[in-house]
């Protein structure tokens, strides 16, 4: 069985395709396209024509490259750059009638459930206790769980691309009130789940998403072209030490430090400042770098619960899940 998956996210529209043998989605091919939905964004985050017209063009073009490689009709889903829009309900309707494509949102403590089963999957059972950060540009995702699926998911408005363009934009670089000023915001926005993850004791604490890997790569960790299974870590003192080499650069001259791509250039100065303080305030010293992430966990369900996950689109072809137990219960919203 091949199968493939859709991610609309702020930055690309990325696409996998997978074989599905002994229970893991094995790759087979992948493709990115750059769309920057984050930068057309409007008023109250709103996502115009021009922005939705792009976002079409490349979800059917994403589908089409699906069936090349002969995979099963793809499930797309949008982060939280389209599910945090006012006019989402008119955005996914618009791609629906443009490419016949249904394009979900799932909220976001249902991609953090869906990350961290891929995490524990990719950690295994060795890993013991399991704390899972995931950095997107509207949002972070932290779970915590000791089986296969977490004891509690959570998502926060702390996303890379988001902080930067409401508090990081007006100066470039930042000055220090600017830094203190976000550094406010992520301790009060993170404090209980912060709190909930020193209580738990997390025996491994894993971090996954591009900024995440990027900041590793910066930090030290070795380049991608050594392949998934080479160890990959993340050290709070790194973050810090990445914090003031960001910090004292416009963004962009930050492409040219060591894993930092220029799309995200703008925005990796914020993401270090979310990863160091939600580490300091957890109490993590070290984070594992985590190949896998929601497009894996997606796949996973796929090949877990084949026919019965199927998600049947509405009206409006928005999505809202739970998981409960060894089902994932899709429902329109």
């Amino acid at each position: 069985m091949r199968i493939s998956v859709i991610d609309v996210g702020s930055n690309t529209v990325r696409l996998a395709v997978a074989d599905a043998r002994g229970g893991a989605p094995l790759p087979v091919h992948t493709a990115k396209q750059r769309l920057r939905l984050s930068q057309l964004v409007g008023p109250e985050r709103r996502l115009g024509p021009r922005a939705v017209e792009r976002l079409s063009e490349a979800v059917a073009h994403a589908w089409s490259e699906s069936a090349r490689w002969g995979a099963e009709e793809p499930f797309a889903f949008a982060t939280a750059v389209v599910r945090d829009a006012p006019n989402r309900d008119e955005i996914l309707r618009t791609v629906r009638e443009e490419t016949q494509v249904p394009l979900h949102v799932l909220a976001g403590e249902v991609e953090a459930e869906l990350t961290f089963l891929a995490a524990r999957r990719w950690m295994g059972w060795r890993a013991g206790p399991l704390a899972v950060l995931d950095i997107g540009g509207g949002s972070l995702e932290v779970a915590f769980g000791r089986g296969r699926l977490p004891d509690f998911a959570v998502s926060l408005p702390l996303g890379a691309n988001r902080l930067t363009r409401e508090h990081l934009h007006a100066q470039d670089p930042p000055d220090k009130d600017a830094l203190k000023h976000v550094r406010r915001r992520i301790r009060h926005e993170l404090r209980d789940v912060a709190a909930r993850i020193q209580w738990e004791g997390p025996l491994t604490a894993v971090a996954t998403s591009r900024t995440f890997s990027q900041l590793g790569r910066l930090c030290g960790a070795p380049a991608g072209r050594h392949g998934p299974f080479v160890e990959r870590q993340l050290t709070r003192r790194g973050l810090r030490e990445a914090i003031d080499r960001l910090g004292a650069l416009p963004a962009a001259r930050r492409a040219e430090l060591p894993g930092i791509s220029a799309p995200r250039a703008p925005q990796s100065l914020a993401g270090a400042l979310v990863g160091h303080t939600a580490m300091k305030l957890m109490g993590l010293d070290t984070l594992t770098l985590c190949p896998w992430a929601i497009r894996e966990g997606i796949l996973l369900r796929r090949i877990e619960d084949q026919d019965s996950w199927r998600p049947t689109p509405h009206l409006h072809h928005a999505l809202t899940t739970r998981l409960t137990g060894r089902q994932l219960q899709l429902a329109g919203r």
